[in-house]
């Protein structure tokens, strides 16, 4: 009988990786270089063109800065992820204080999947890059653009309180730092 349902799902895997590459295949309009999706190289300025207008439009990368920033304080919590780690697994340490590490690197964790959540949210109100800085009981927001508005700020803080009840100080800053 497992050979049967085995047969069965191979067939199933086959058929449709059959019916894929078929698609791909014959789909019409296909204009796209592959190679440049595995590229390591960092463009410092990309051509769209539309395949219908043959219109050349040239825009620039985003900054860096924010990048910077971000694995410099990714690099600082690995550490401390690291240290807690090391605490967690020592003899040395009584249990309450294994615990207290464990509930240390859980805040941290949390910490870090809501800076990124923030991040993705103010991003999506138009803004090309936001970094988001929580420390205890206050939050630091830079945008990348050319300016705000206090409604665009306000709306920005509104955010964050919405997502981070505990936090008492919000600051929206903006920077137009861009690399070229």
């Amino acid at each position: 009988m497992k050979v049967k349902r085995r047969t069965v799902w191979l067939l199933t895997l086959l058929s449709l990786a059959a019916v894929i590459s078929v698609y791909y295949v014959f789909e019409p309009n296909r204009d796209v270089d592959l190679l440049t999706i595995f590229t390591d190289d960092t463009l410092q300025e990309t051509t769209l063109t539309s395949v219908d207008d043959k219109e050349i439009t040239t825009t620039t990368s985003e900054s860096y800065l924010f990048d910077e920033m971000r694995m410099e304080k990714s690099n600082e919590r690995s550490k401390i992820r690291e240290q807690l780690t090391q605490k967690i697994a020592s003899d040395q340490y009584t249990a309450e204080e294994k615990n207290e590490a464990f509930n240390e690197m859980n805040a941290l964790i949390e910490q870090e999947s809501s800076e990124a959540m923030l991040e993705m949210l103010i991003e999506s109100l138009g803004y090309s890059d936001a970094l988001v800085r929580v420390e205890d009981e206050k939050v630091a927001v830079t945008v990348l653009s050319d300016e705000i508005s206090k409604q665009q700020a306000n709306e920005i803080i509104f955010i964050v309180r919405s997502e981070l009840e505990d936090i008492s100080d919000v600051s929206v800053s903006v920077s137009s730092n861009y690399y070229n």
